[in-house]
Parts: C-alpha cells; structure tokens; sequence
C-alpha cells in the first residue's frame, strides 16, 4: 500500500528486481485478481507491477470525482515513488484507456491496449448476467465468479457510491481520440469480435490513429478476450515485447 494525494493505492509488485517493468491496469469495477494471470506468465522475465486503481480493490475511494487524467497522473507519481521509469502499460478496458493516455503524456516503452475504448462511450451498465455466465464457460478464470458477482455489472452501479458513479461518467464520456494520435511507441491491440462493451471497429481506429500500432482479433470472443485465450494473449503480448528489445 502507498499514499498518492491522499489515497491509499494498493498494489503487488514482483518478478525480477530489475529491468523491464509491467504495469498491469485491469477495467471499471475490477481488481488485481483480473489482471494478474498474465503477470504471472511473465514474473520470470520482467519485472510486475499490478494496482488496485482508485475506488476498486483494496485501494481507497476518492473524495472527489476524478476525470481518466486524474488516474493517469496518480499512476504516474505511484511509479516515480517505486522508482519505475519507462513502463510497458497492459491495461483493459478502463485500464487500457489510461494506459493510452498515460502513454500520450508520459514516457512508455510499448503499450497492449486489451479491448480499451478511447472515444466517448454509452456505458454498458447491464452486462453483469453475461459476464457470470462467461466466467462459468472458461476454465482458467471460472475460479473468479464470486468476485464478478460482488464487483461488476449493474448492481455494483447502483451500489456505488455517488463520486464513483461521477467518476464513470466521466470515463465514459471522455475522448481521448486527439491524445491516441500523439502516441509515438508501439501499440498492440487485442480485441474480440463479438465484444459488446467496446466494439472491435475501435481495434481498427486505433490502429490507423497511431503511427505503430499492430491489432489482434479473436473471433467470437467477448470483452474478457484476452483471458478468454489466456495462452494464445500471452504468446501474442511475448511476441510484441521481444520485438526491438531485449527481456
């Protein structure tokens, strides 16, 4: 646990001592938990860095209603403070549009952008049946179904707090299509078809908005892509990690 303007921020952090970090950022309503099959995969490799954001997990709510730059900016002073500079951002949903952001404003080595929307969104508030029926199907994640019951969909919405229900409309009606267009380091894009939350047309804008952005897309797969085919996104992200650089 460390304190950033006033909130106590929690977070893991393991893997090998030095070089290289990966800093997980999981979506809206979520946890360490959903983020931290793929930084397991890679804890012989790189350095993991995984957060509870504000308002979710075990870090602490904000007292006011922060805007995805407010998230950026915390992220930013949280890794100054653990000494890391120059992360690789794998972030979904949520996670991913700060990590775009934070990618168009601060110094990043590469960027997975797991199913992140970066324009304005209507919120998909109503998904939670789908979700815990999605959970029960994929063996590798089945495991996490009492979470998503006391953590997504739309009874988690009404059950907020007000500022947390600010702070979702803020995310969802901030575009950050102007920022993306700056990004100068390499982007991956992973996407499912049938995603009902961010559509995959999305994967496509990114990739003719930033200079260097790849996309992968899985068929028929949901929001939750990327644990959906657990292996074959850790193969993916290695892949785009060992390009041009040295684990």
């Amino acid at each position: 646990m460390i304190e950033i303007d006033g909130l106590k921020i929690n977070y893991i952090k393991y893997g090998l001592q030095k070089g290289n970090c990966i800093v997980l950022l999981h979506g809206w309503g979520q946890n360490i938990e959903m983020m931290k099959m793929i930084g397991d995969r890679f804890q012989k490799s790189f350095q993991i860095l995984i957060i509870d954001l504000p308002g979710h997990g075990k870090s602490s709510e904000p007292k006011t209603a922060l805007q995805v730059v407010d998230f950026v900016n915390i992220l930013e002073k949280l890794l100054k403070k653990l000494n890391i500079d120059n992360p690789i951002l794998i972030g979904h949903s949520f996670g991913g549009k700060i990590s775009l952001l934070y990618s168009s404003m601060y110094r990043t080595k590469k960027v997975v952008a797991l199913a992140s929307p970066f324009k304005q969104e209507i919120p998909k508030l109503s998904f939670k049946v789908k979700v815990l029926k999605f959970l029960k199907k994929v063996p590798v994640i089945n495991k996490l179904e009492g979470f998503a019951k006391r953590h997504m969909g739309s009874d988690d919405y009404r059950n907020a707090s007000g500022v947390m229900r600010e702070i979702l409309v803020n995310t969802v009606n901030c575009d950050i299509t102007e920022n993306v267009k700056t990004i100068k380091v390499p982007v991956l894009a992973i996407w499912g078809t049938e995603d009902k939350a961010v559509p995959v047309e999305e994967a496509f804008e990114l990739e003719e908005l930033i200079p260097d952005c790849g996309v992968v897309v899985y068929q028929g797969c949901s929001h939750y892509a990327y644990l959906e085919r657990l292996d074959q996104t850790v193969r993916v992200i290695r892949n785009f990690l060992l390009r041009d650089m040295e684990e």
